[in-house]
């Protein structure tokens, strides 16, 4: 279990592995930020239910994922840009606001997706996740500012998966129900399905 986890609550889902760039400006999240840098700690990320990203704590999704700052930059006072990482999902426990209204949360982690190969009837899935990071690659020279981060497992389910949905014009909402499926092979079935049925693939 993780005590006193700072929540970031976000109009977006955050999936393992996945990338979160963050516009930070508010002093509740620029003190975190700093308190993450100076400790090495992960933030957590979840969907906004009601209320906004701004302003008074909103109410979040019970379901998250740990969020870890792998590289920053202010070029202007003020304004820290923040690239942090997905880690892993975790389930709020209990919950409590800041005098300054930052969420502190106690969370349970949720286990790891257990490995799993893309299977032969989901290749395509592969290799769409595969061109687009040849996509990526070409428009941007530098790996720490392209929206998918290395390694490229492009024959790992999970993977593949969660790189999909993060790409997926889909609701936040449906984007939350991928992210909290146990089984890796379920979601990608769920993404293929998708795809075929808009002729993506």
């Amino acid at each position: 279990m993780l005590t006193n986890l700072a929540i970031f609550a976000l109009g977006t889902v955050l999936f393992p592995g996945g990338v979160l760039p963050l516009r930070i400006f508010e002093a509740r999240y620029m003190d975190m930020a700093r308190d993450c840098m100076s400790k090495q700690l992960p933030f957590g990320v979840c969907l906004i239910t009601s209320g906004g990203e701004i302003g008074e704590a909103a109410e979040h999704e019970e379901v998250g994922c740990t969020a870890t700052i792998a590289d920053w930059d202010m070029q202007q006072l003020g304004l820290l840009h923040v690239r942090a990482i997905g880690g892993q999902r975790f389930r709020v426990l209990s919950r409590r606001v800041q005098a300054d209204g930052l969420i502190r949360a106690d969370v349970e982690s949720i286990d790891e997706d257990p490995p799993a190969l893309v299977p032969d009837e989901f290749v395509a899935c592969s290799s769409l996740v595969r061109r687009i990071v040849e996509d990526l690659v070409l428009r941007e020279d530098d790996p720490m500012k392209r929206m998918i981060a290395e390694p490229y497992e492009f024959d790992s389910a999970t993977w593949v998966g969660n790189r999909l949905c993060e790409f997926l014009p889909i609701s936040p909402k449906a984007r939350q129900r991928l992210m909290e499926l146990d089984d890796p092979l379920t979601r990608l079935s769920l993404i293929h399905q998708y795809l075929q049925q808009h002729q993506v693939i």
